[in-house]
């Protein structure tokens, strides 16, 4: 795909950024569909902004002819390697930890994939741009068809507190485990200072993230238990 047969700079530009502001859009527009705060805007906003700093770069010997030859040094991937910086804080921004579960990744990459697009539109690199969007997009929505029948392990850290006077034994801890489909890996041990609370630290993992749900609900009913924590960890 050549577009570059446009001679007048300033239209070249024109039609980059609106190239852009469409291409981030399109996959913005997936993201807001899924109900994602960082959605069509955000996505559109970033690829523009990323194809206008480029284009900076591309037209610096017309926007600085004032200056000597030597003084100018073209370098793009600099740029680039500045943009994606940057772009690395909005997309940690857009990553949630929620309850057992973290949100945001796919948003995060999305956005980080849209500025790269608008990159390689803001040098004119149309083609890869228009095959960019096109694996993006079907990433993100055929994609998590074959990722939802993909099976996955689920990881978590568990911290229980045990009144001292009934202490659950480690193997009917591991029982209950196993009978909500979770499993334990090697536990710590702790002893508060007061002597009064006795605590297990175990990894966990499952194929599933409601038994997760399903253990905290037993946990709760579970007799000489005062308290615990169910947090999600990488793997």
């Amino acid at each position: 795909m050549d577009l570059n047969f446009i001679d007048d700079p300033y239209v070249t530009t024109v039609v980059r950024l609106v190239l852009a502001l469409i291409a981030g859009g399109l996959i913005g527009m997936e993201r807001t569909l899924h109900g994602r705060q960082a959605g069509f805007r955000t996505h559109a906003l970033v690829c523009a902004a990323s194809s206008l700093l480029m284009l900076l770069s591309v037209y610096q010997w017309e926007l600085l002819a004032d200056l000597p030859s030597e003084a100018l040094v073209v370098d793009p991937t600099r740029l680039g390697q500045g943009i994606m910086t940057g772009i690395g804080f909005l997309g940690a921004g857009a990553i949630v930890k929620e309850r057992l579960s973290v949100r945001g990744l796919t948003t995060a990459a999305s956005i980080w994939m849209t500025a790269a697009i608008g990159i390689v539109i803001g040098m004119g690199f149309y083609a890869a741009a228009a095959a960019a969007v096109a694996l993006a997009l079907v990433t993100l929505s055929l994609l998590r068809w074959v990722e939802g029948l993909t099976p996955s392990e689920s990881h978590a850290q568990l911290r229980v507190h045990l009144d001292v006077a009934n202490v659950l034994p480690e193997r009917d801890l591991r029982a209950l485990l196993r009978a909500q489909g979770v499993e334990g890996g090697r536990a710590s041990y702790r002893m508060d200072r007061s002597g009064q609370a006795f605590s297990y630290d175990l990894r966990l993992k499952t194929r599933k993230d409601g038994n997760f749900q399903q253990l905290a609900r037993v946990l709760r009913e579970t007799p000489g238990v005062q308290g615990f924590s169910l947090r999600p960890v990488g793997d």
